[in-house]
């Protein structure tokens, strides 16, 4: 009976373990996206974390015309990629994140994890460097 039991035990804790692996720290998808830096902060009550949204616009397919929105809001973990984007507010840019399953109180609020900055353009549509 206890070899039964230590068995079932040992497969709970192997199952939660992948679970828990594949949920938070399993990179579903990767990808870029371009917009308006709309805002960019730094806040949490214990974890403080790089929050920010881009605004990427569009055109609706299904009313010919009409612009539509969308916001692609993420996080940050790397300082460098931070003080990019904290210095470049309203500027348009091209972001390279990771998609995870879950997130992660320490790694941000989002699923979204931006790791890289790749352009940068003022409001004059001029690319600026990345320091």
């Amino acid at each position: 009976m206890k070899s039964i039991l230590r068995t079932v035990l040992l497969l709970l804790i192997v199952s939660l373990a992948i679970f828990f692996f594949v949920r938070y720290s399993f990179v579903f998808g990767e990808g870029t996206k371009a917009g308006e830096m709309n805002f960019f902060v730094k806040k949490g009550y214990i974890f403080k974390t790089f929050e920010g949204r881009l605004i990427q616009t569009g055109y609706k397919s299904q009313v010919p015309g009409a612009i539509q929105s969308n916001e692609f809001e993420f996080s940050v973990t790397d300082e460098k990629v931070a003080a990019i984007l904290m210095s470049n507010s309203g500027a348009t840019v091209e972001l390279h994140y990771k998609e995870y399953l879950g997130s992660l109180p320490w790694r941000g609020m989002s699923k979204y994890i931006v790791d890289s900055v790749i352009t940068v353009k003022d409001a004059n549509g001029k690319i600026k460097g990345l320091q």
